[in-house]
């Protein structure tokens, strides 16, 4: 497929992909919506230039169910990951994408349960795609999501039935090793009526010389007594730039818990959403951004307050150092009808040398007085005092440092399946 962005080049991905007429005017739609809005108003500059992105890349090889089956190069990439042994050991389900597609996909649960490429689904579950997708992030909200409906390919659908819980997580993978390479996954996740899901995402890429563009949207439709979980830990390379829109929806004592670590990228601007649209609806979001050099990650949550008897939770550990700016972005609203809502939102940050800077940016809006917001915020510099003392210990200032960081996190560790606590610390240490 040729390389530049225009409605020829939709009209043949939506062709090459066998989607249905609505798709195909929903890309086209969309990108048009794309040409006209600007860059965000807010958040770290964004300078990209679109032309020299690649939107798409054909499959390394067909979808298979046997790693024996994929191309040795892209197994080996996965391998030296360390997804193939986490596969085995510790999930129900995974998902592996590569560049533009899905090219391994695994499920061991049961078959009631969907989950499969969001590509796949929309072939096999016409309507209940349908239903769902667009739904919750529409195409036209900012000129990242019109991109995403404009040129999406690959990502997760998942569908839990009511009442179904499951031992183990599932999860998905996303990879980038092209050079200048757009990934535009798409992910929607419902979780039915009194049934449990743990989801765990991981994304890495290859250090490149011209930036690639990861703009991701995922959807989670979370139901009544039902729970969702959705663990990420996005390690990109500084060549990428990581755009991303997450958003969950939780009706009647559901819960929507976001854990989501923010090691790479070279820019990073990353949201995520809770709606607490049922009574007694529980929204958390725990999460770390750790800027080191040029990195510019702007992170945080959103929470929205629409139930009565809601109740948000927002965790924010930021790390700057070595001349890095990782600042906290996040929204609480409570509405009026959400009486007897509570919010709290606590921001720490560790600023490790003189070189960086973190900055925090809270909106909150309280529209009801029975309901209450808390906000915390601690900035503070590495102790010397306690830096000192662990260097009187025999340990060297670098290793005194990552201990300290490491005690800082120990919060969001707490949170993450056993190997991602394991595979968090060796990217921390690197």
């Amino acid at each position: 497929m040729k390389k530049l962005l225009d409605e020829e080049f939709i009209i043949a991905l939506s062709q090459k992909k066998k989607e249905p007429t609505w798709m195909r005017d929903f890309r086209l739609t969309s990108f048009r919506e794309f040409q006209k809005l600007g860059q965000p108003s807010f958040g770290p500059k964004i300078d990209l230039d679109f032309n020299k992105i690649l939107y798409y890349k054909d499959k390394a090889n067909e979808l298979t169910d046997d790693w024996n089956q994929v191309q040795a190069d892209v197994r080996d990439t996965f391998c030296n990951l360390g997804v193939i042994n986490a596969e085995e050991k510790y999930l129900a389900g995974v998902t592996n994408q590569y560049e533009s597609e899905v090219i391994y996909h695994r499920q061991k649960t049961a078959e009631n349960i969907i989950f499969t490429s969001t590509d796949e689904a929309l072939q096999k579950y016409p309507d209940l795609f349908q239903k769902y997708f667009n739904h919750l992030v529409k195409y036209n909200e900012n000129k990242y999501t019109a991109l995403n409906g404009a040129v999406w390919s690959g990502g997760s659908f998942i569908y839990i039935p009511p009442y179904t819980k499951l031992d183990r997580p599932l999860q998905s993978y996303f990879r980038i090793d092209s050079e200048a390479l757009g990934q535009f996954e798409r992910t929607i996740i419902i979780v039915d009526e009194g049934a449990e899901l743990e989801y765990i995402e991981g994304c890495t890429a290859r250090v490149n010389n011209s930036l690639s563009l990861h703009a991701g949207v995922v959807e989670i439709y979370v139901g009544k007594n039902a729970k969702c979980r959705y663990s990420t830990i996005q390690n990109w390379s500084t060549s990428v730039y990581n755009l991303v829109t997450k958003r969950a929806i939780v009706e009647e004592n559901g819960r929507m818990e976001w854990i989501d670590g923010n090691i790479g990228s070279g820019l990073t601007m990353k949201y995520p959403c809770c709606i607490l649209k049922g009574d007694n609806a529980v929204g958390n979001s725990i999460s770390i951004a750790y800027a080191k050099g040029k990195q510019r990650l702007d992170a945080g949550a959103k929470m929205i307050h629409l139930g009565k008897n809601t109740k948000s939770n927002i965790l924010s550990k930021s790390i700057a150092s070595e001349g890095g700016l990782s600042n906290y972005r996040g929204t609480v609203s409570i509405g009026k009808d959400a009486i007897n809502s509570r919010a709290i939102v606590k921001c720490d940050t560790i600023i490790l040398d003189e070189k960086s800077a973190s900055y925090t940016y809270p909106k909150n809006i309280l529209n009801n007085d029975s309901s209450t917001i808390e906000h915390e915020a601690v900035v503070s510099k590495v102790s010397g005092e306690k830096l000192f003392y662990l260097m009187s210990q025999g340990l060297s200032e670098e290793k005194a440092k990552e201990l300290l960081i490491l005690g800082f996190i120990a919060d969001f560790k707490k949170s993450l399946p056993m190997e991602y606590a394991v595979e968090l610390n060796r990217l921390l240490k690197e």
